[in-house]
């Protein structure tokens, strides 16, 4: 069995409204086990003997849209997996005044890309590094949403096929207990 997260991309925010019960009955009818959320911007823990993960991934996709109306799009992650991206932040996660970012996406040239198209952004402000699969963004609180990373990130072109998480969130998903 093996413990795995599903990140959902852009649920609660721009219409499209799941409740948090409501998407874990999903995930026990598709047949997995110890399923729980964290926070209610779409991230789910479940067990699974499943071991193709592009399988599971287009299953849990497919019934996600077929019951709450809309495109679904998530990144699969195993925990342990999730757990070493957490660990290779490459900031200072507590610095003060300061949010950690991961940026997951389901095309790693996108990624490339986007990190390409960041260049090197101002380090007062934010910062930005690769990761394995990932792109690791911090960036300044004051600053937030209106940085250019976050303009950037935000494209039609990188929104369909990315999504971030807090670092903080993403530890908060893993410090859960199976099932809880």
């Amino acid at each position: 069995m093996t413990r795995s997260v599903a990140l959902l991309r852009g649920i609660n925010v721009n219409g499209i409204n799941i409740g948090m019960a409501a998407l874990q009955s999903v995930f026990r009818d598709l047949g997995y086990t110890q399923v729980s959320t964290v926070l209610a911007s779409g991230n789910v823990l479940f067990t699974t003997s499943e071991t193709d993960a592009a399988a599971t991934k287009s299953r849990i996709e497919r019934a996600l849209s077929d019951t709450f109306g809309y495109q679904a799009w998530i990144v699969l992650a195993d925990a342990e997996s999730l757990a070493g991206v957490v660990r290779a932040f490459p900031f200072d996660a507590d610095r003060d005044g300061w949010h950690p970012y991961v940026v997951f996406g389901s095309d790693p040239s996108v990624l490339e890309e986007l990190s390409d198209a960041a260049g090197q952004p101002d380090p007062d402000t934010e910062q930005v590094r690769t990761g394995a699969g990932v792109l690791y963004w911090q960036v300044r609180r004051s600053v937030g949403v209106n940085s250019p990373f976050s303009k950037l990130s935000g494209r039609a072109r990188y929104r369909a096929t990315t999504t971030t998480r807090n670092l903080r969130t993403l530890q908060k998903i893993l410090d859960r207990p199976p099932g809880a």
